[in-house]
């Protein structure tokens, strides 16, 4: 493998010379930089990525811990991510419990092991004591919710607000009878969205039901578990929100079960706005969370603390909007 040494010998230049070159470094005339680069082709010189790393003590890595990729949620979170990564020629590594919540400690050690030049969380459970002793030295962004409080750049999504728009929704559409099937509430987003779904219902006077409030989890087994203790839970309600576009298509799936047409006999509305929620039958009227703009401002927001590890952090919140499809119907007066 060629080195610069090499190129040195062989242009008659100083090694130094050829180095300024290549890494584009002080100046060197246009006639020498031809006579250079014309052997740096002929060799196939490759640069050391890993001598360079070492050099200026960066991977131009970036780890990412994320509950889960096989949620489309995620997954498109995580596109992102890699598509703005890939813009600013930084190399991304996944690093995903896939449900072991056990494996949290040792995946944020392996990612530092790893030596990336910083960290992107996006993590949402609150159960393990690890959490709130998390010292990492290393330049952090947390995505989404985080159920502890951290000295890092925080950019998340106003839940509440989104909760408050879908249920709103509903009732604007003449339902009284709704009920909401959450993720697991030990999680600061499920309570959010709890929360902004009870503020909804109590600005329009409107009962909260406790049997209509069914806690599960944020994914498709999840709408489908909630939406069958939904049914079991005695008089059914006209309308459903469910707390993420993956319950919603659970709901879908356990109303098709029971002969129950959405929306005639059921309005249903989702939450996050995945790819899949527009091809669902009826198409899915959703909360559109900015899953692309989260990945590109995480990206850049942590590039830049990268750059000035001192400056002060910063919160970021992202607003949700309605996606009107066909899922809901209004009732008639």
């Amino acid at each position: 493998m060629a080195t610069m040494k090499d190129i040195a010998r062989i242009a008659q230049v100083s090694t130094s010379t050829v180095s300024h070159v290549i890494n584009n470094t002080g100046y060197v005339s246009d006639a020498m930089r031809e006579r250079i680069m014309k052997v740096v082709k002929e060799l196939n010189y490759r640069p050391s990525v890993l001598a360079r790393s070492l050099k200026i003590k960066q991977t131009k890595t970036l780890g990412m811990l994320v509950t889960a990729t096989n949620n489309p949620f995620f997954a498109e979170v995580v596109s992102g991510v890699e598509q703005y990564c890939n813009q600013h020629d930084y190399n991304l590594i996944i690093s995903s419990l896939d449900g072991n919540e056990d494996r949290l400690e040792q995946n944020i050690q392996t990612l530092i092991q790893k030596q990336v030049d910083g960290l992107l969380l996006m993590y949402s459970d609150s159960r393990h004591s690890f959490l709130k002793q998390l010292d990492v030295a290393l330049p952090m962004v947390i995505m989404d919710w985080w159920p502890t409080a951290l000295s890092a750049d925080k950019i998340y999504e106003n839940s509440e607000l989104g909760a408050y728009l879908a249920t709103k929704c509903l009732i604007e559409q003449g339902h009284k009878a709704i009920a909401i099937i959450t993720g697991n509430l030990n999680k600061s987003l499920a309570q959010n969205r709890l929360q902004g779904y009870k503020k909804a219902l109590n600005e329009h006077q409107l009962a909260i039901r406790d049997e209509w409030i069914i806690e599960s989890h944020f994914d498709f087994e999840g709408g489908v578990e909630g939406m069958k203790k939904l049914l079991q839970a005695g008089k059914r309600p006209t309308a459903v929100f469910a707390c993420s576009d993956t319950i919603a298509v659970g709901v879908y799936q356990v109303a098709w079960q029971n002969g129950l047409r959405i929306p005639q006999d059921l309005s249903v509305i989702g939450y996050d706005d995945i790819t899949l929620a527009q091809y669902l039958a009826p198409p899915l009227t959703t909360i559109h969370q900015p899953k692309a703009e989260l990945g590109k401002l995480a990206v850049e927001t942590l590039l830049k603390r990268i750059n000035n590890p001192e400056k002060t952090v910063q919160s970021i919140l992202l607003e949700p909007k309605l996606i009107w499809r066909d899922s809901v119907q209004a009732l008639r007066k």
